[in-house]
């Protein structure tokens, strides 16, 4: 079952890159889409600069295991989604790394995974969800958006090994409008919680097809 589920996400991964593609003035456009003046979204920019702040006072080698640890784990999740058997999480000694290992082919998205997926803030986005609102809660939201943006862009370097195993024409494609998308839903769901993301999902691809309609009309 893994491998037919393997071939099917190989073969939606350049269609699902130029989506990401052609999604990205859209996702610049959705901005209107979030009032950004209201106390919530004050609470998770002081708690996204909070990150920041905390990060340069930290010690370089908790930042270091602190972006290892959930990327192993981020592409342990994504082979357990995508029916394969992990076999071992392991993180090297010195903090320069770690390695997974898991069982049969594999895909694309298991090796991407933790370029764009925001593992930590999903499972607060979980938590939040049980508890009462709270600016306190959306500061520390606001936290992992920060935590988010600085493991993507710290882990995206030449030497990363990942990166040439999907091909880096694809990454280019891809990263850029994946994480843009996990910002909008990190402020979606920060504005209206999952209503809101599913809310900011509908609006992306409503513009995306207005904006499809009005240049065919323009080139025919």
């Amino acid at each position: 079952m893994s491998e037919i589920l393997d071939k099917f996400i190989d073969f939606c991964k350049w269609p699902i890159a130029f989506y990401m593609l052609i999604c990205l003035p859209e996702l610049l456009e959705s901005v209107d889409f979030f009032k950004f003046t209201n106390f919530k979204f004050l609470a998770l920019g002081a708690g996204f600069f909070m990150f920041y702040i905390g990060r340069t006072m930290s010690d370089a080698s908790i930042r270091t295991s602190m972006q290892v640890i959930p990327h192993e784990l981020t592409h342990s999740l994504f082979a357990l989604l995508t029916l394969h058997k992990v076999k071992h999480i392991r993180l090297n000694p010195d903090d320069t790394g770690g390695e997974m290992g898991f069982e049969g082919k594999g895909n694309w998205l298991i090796i991407i995974a933790p370029y764009f997926f925001p593992l930590f803030g999903l499972c607060y986005m979980i938590f939040m969800t049980f508890m009462p609102e709270n600016l306190i809660f959306n500061g520390i939201l606001g936290y992992f958006l920060g935590y988010h943006t600085d493991t993507v862009c710290s882990q995206i370097h030449p030497k990363q090994t990942d990166l040439p195993k999907v091909g880096y024409p694809f990454c280019a494609l891809f990263l850029p409008g994946a994480n843009f998308w996990i910002i909008g839903l990190f402020l979606a769901f920060n504005s209206r919680g999952w209503e809101g993301m599913g809310l900011y999902f509908k609006l992306i691809n409503s513009l995306l097809a207005q904006n499809i309609v009005s240049i065919s009309e323009m080139i025919f």
